[in-house]
């Protein structure tokens, strides 16, 4: 049987009210689907986002309201981790992170300052200093306090089924900008802005797997915004804006995460407040997303979702009930169904797989 471990990213400090211990890493049972605890690596404070390379034998993971990213070798063995190196990513609140096309530099980016770095890889995996920092442009939105400036919240490759890219998608929540940003062989960037809808807040991204789609899950107004990408230009046109949240919903609420699944035939987003799961399903031939579903997230704050490694199943990682929940995920209707597998972990906010 495959075996498969998970690696869990959260809070730690008092500042963020936080439970968090470390990089949490626990074996599943492929056969039950039951999560067991095998190690938590301390780190340095809040291992918020994680990221493994293609041989999955390298973690990293950005240091969440400081100005570190670290890097981890895996024993192939246990799956335990010990430190290959720390290294400064030159801005604050680094909170994304994703490995280049050739995988030989990691890209951040750096929600405080407003930038985003890449920093080389060295033979062993080891993180080096960086050689590029990229100020994001552009005019800061309405909301006084979430806006001041830019704040990008993500930065994935743009890498689907059909199309392997060195465009990095950046999502701006501070300038309601999405970017697409590549540097070329010489090391310098191209960055292209496209403007959101105005007090937005674009957060984080998806990629449909087929169709040249990108769905950016936008913070403050609790929507998604479908995109088309031109991958030779990096050019994003909009396409559509539909809510995440039930018309009747008008509590304090906030868009979190975005996932799609294997098949392009559903899309899923966390509302953190409204603290539910929408599962959209996707038009095959637009790929615009319609007939939206709720569910209740069985937690507090689901600031991060994924599917599992088969696909099947969906992980929902609720930030202040310290819980990883897991729904079945019906391949036909994309319905969830709660299964009651519930991990309890502290502040829980990313989650990858390593499979075999």
């Amino acid at each position: 049987m495959p075996r498969i471990h998970a690696y869990v990213g959260c809070r730690t400090t008092r500042e963020r009210n936080a439970r968090g211990e470390g990089i949490g890493i626990y074996e599943i049972d492929s056969t039950s689907g039951r999560w067991a605890l095998i190690d938590v690596c301390s780190t340095l404070d809040n291992p918020s986002f994680l990221a493994l390379n293609a041989r999955q034998d390298r973690l990293y993971a950005v240091h969440g309201d400081g100005s570190q990213v670290s890097g981890y070798r895996i024993d192939p063995a246990s799956g335990r981790l010990s430190m290959l190196s720390t290294q400064s990513c030159e801005g604050l609140n680094p909170v994304h992170l994703a490995l280049s096309r050739d995988g030989a530099s990691l890209v951040v980016a750096n929600y405080a300052t407003g930038t985003a770095a890449r920093l080389p890889l060295g033979g062993d995996g080891q993180v080096l200093p960086v050689s590029s920092v990229v100020p994001l442009p552009g005019v800061p939105g309405p909301h006084r306090t979430e806006q001041a400036g830019a704040h990008p919240h993500q930065i994935s490759r743009y890498a689907t089924t059909r199309c392997d890219s060195d465009w990095h998608i950046v999502p701006d929540k501070g300038l309601d900008t999405v970017f697409a940003v590549r540097w070329m062989g010489s090391g310098e960037p191209i960055v292209l802005g496209h403007r959101c809808r105005e007090g937005s807040g674009p957060r984080h991204a998806a990629f449909h797997p087929m169709l040249p789609i990108v769905y950016v899950a936008n913070e403050l107004d609790s929507t998604v915004t479908t995109w088309r990408f031109d991958v030779l230009s990096g050019e994003l046109e909009p396409l559509d804006t539909v809510s995440t949240i039930p018309r009747r919903a008008h509590s304090v609420t906030r868009a979190a995460g975005i996932v799609i699944d294997p098949y392009g035939r559903h899309l899923y987003v966390s509302n953190r407040g409204h603290d539910s799961i929408v599962t959209f399903r996707l038009d095959d031939a637009s790929g615009l997303p319609n007939a939206p579903r709720w569910i209740d997230a069985q937690g507090d704050f689901p600031r991060f979702i994924c599917l599992g490694p088969s696909g099947d199943d969906l992980l929902v990682a609720n930030e202040r009930s310290d819980t990883i929940v897991q729904f079945m995920r019906d391949k036909v209707t994309g319905d969830l169904t709660p299964t009651g597998h519930t991990v309890h972990t502290g502040s829980p906010v990313c989650i990858v797989f390593k499979t075999e």
